[in-house]
């Protein structure tokens, strides 16, 4: 399957967020906690040099928490500030305005010993398509001050909001990248929502979900769903389709209800607490690269 999407708002998002960057003291990167790496635009390093950073830990809840920590410690390393938090549930949003003046003391002084006062750090929040940036921003300031939804693409416009006297957030719509490099990136993109299901084949993304969770969380596919494990991933999702009673027509099982019930009940949390990506195989990666 060919993981694709790039609606062309998101072209004038791009531009729009060039345009803005001189007006910016901070970038605040909202990412997904289960795909650090692959729910961060490559085009924001290169729009955001020499910018202050603050990494958000999204749905880290949903997250494994030893992996949350490698993550936090990873982004520490190079240069940013980063917060695990929930901003559905609002979980770890009250830790984000500490972060933001002390990512921006420098500046705060600089204005100091200017003579500017009173001047707020003006951030801009970015991230790729239902992330949960508008989502943080209303639990953040308080207010449905932005639009909200669980399906990509609902920002489409940038708009500046007022947080107190000392911050104001400059708000972005979500931007994919035109074409994905690495296939593997839009799967693991897909399989947490950020790619709209209605263009995805869901039954072998639900494939791809069910190698890697018994692979690297063995058991967890038995315990929920009362299945044997094995490295037969279609095996797998027959079993599913059969414990979850998923029969159509002519008693013949239902592998799309099937796939559907898995992905679902990964993106809820409700098979456990699970990332997708290790910090151990980029940092591998990255040496291998400088070599």
């Amino acid at each position: 399957m060919n993981y694709q999407w790039y609606p062309g708002h998101m072209t004038k998002a791009k531009r729009m967020m060039e345009e803005n960057i001189k007006l910016i003291d901070l970038i605040i990167e909202v990412v997904d906690a289960r795909i650090p790496l692959a729910s961060r635009n490559p085009d924001i390093d290169e729009l955001g040099k020499n910018k202050a950073r603050l990494i958000l830990l999204n749905k880290s809840d949903l997250a494994d928490e030893r992996e949350n920590e490698k993550w936090t410690g990873y982004f520490q390393d190079r240069g940013a500030f980063v917060v695990k938090m929930n901003a559905k549930t609002g979980a770890g949003v009250k830790n984000v305005l500490p972060v933001i003046m002390e990512s921006c003391k420098e500046k705060i002084e600089r204005d100091r010993r200017r003579g500017i006062k009173n001047r707020p750090v003006r951030a801009m929040v970015v991230g790729i398509p239902n992330v949960g940036k508008s989502t943080f921003i209303n639990a953040f300031a308080g207010k449905a001050c932005t639009k909200t939804g669980n399906k990509p693409g609902v920002t489409k416009g940038k708009q500046w909001i007022r947080i107190n006297k000392n911050v104001e957030l400059l708000d972005t719509p979500g931007i994919l990248w035109p074409k994905f490099e690495d296939q593997v990136i839009g799967a693991k993109l897909a399989m947490t929502g950020s790619i709209r299901d209605e263009i995805l084949n869901l039954e072998e993304l639900s494939l791809e979900l069910l190698g890697y969770l018994h692979y690297y969380y063995d058991g967890i596919l038995e315990k929920r769903y009362g299945i044997t494990e094995s490295d037969d991933r279609v095996d797998m999702l027959e079993q599913i389709a059969r414990n979850r009673r998923c029969i159509q027509r002519g008693n013949e099982l239902d592998y799309g209800r099937a796939a559907n019930i898995l992905l679902e009940e990964f993106r809820n949390g409700k098979i456990g607490r699970i990332t997708l990506e290790r910090v151990e195989t980029e940092v591998d990666t990255e040496q291998k690269e400088e070599k």
